[in-house]
């Protein structure tokens, strides 16, 4: 079984975190700043979030907002996660997208075959 590369992230790859949650750029970024938030324990898609790992993933939201709208300045934002092999979710450790959206970019969201 391949190791969870969500669960062995290095710590100097976190942009931000909190008690339950942590932030870092996506390696195959939509547009530049795409920041995925992670909780730190593991579980395989959003709907096996506790209550208290939701808020969490709220409040990095937040941070993480301030810090790219500071370092890319887009023009707005798209938030969403992928839960299962038919939405598109290609790692079992779930996680949100936020993906800054700038004036004139395709406006999409990726999607794997």
């Amino acid at each position: 079984m391949n190791e969870c590369v969500f669960c062995t992230l290095p710590e100097t790859e976190i942009l931000a975190e909190n008690d339950l949650t942590r932030a870092f750029y996506d390696k195959y970024p939509v547009s530049d700043g795409h920041v995925l938030i992670v909780p730190k324990r593991h579980a395989a898609n959003l709907f096996d979030a506790t209550p208290e790992e939701m808020a969490s993933v709220g409040a990095l939201l937040t941070r993480v907002k301030i810090i790219l709208d500071d370092r890319f300045h887009p023009d707005g934002y798209n938030i969403g996660a992928n839960v299962g092999i038919a939405a598109g979710q290609t790692i079992f450790h779930w996680h949100v997208h936020v993906i800054p959206r700038y004036n004139g970019d395709a406006g999409s969201v990726r999607w794997h075959s």
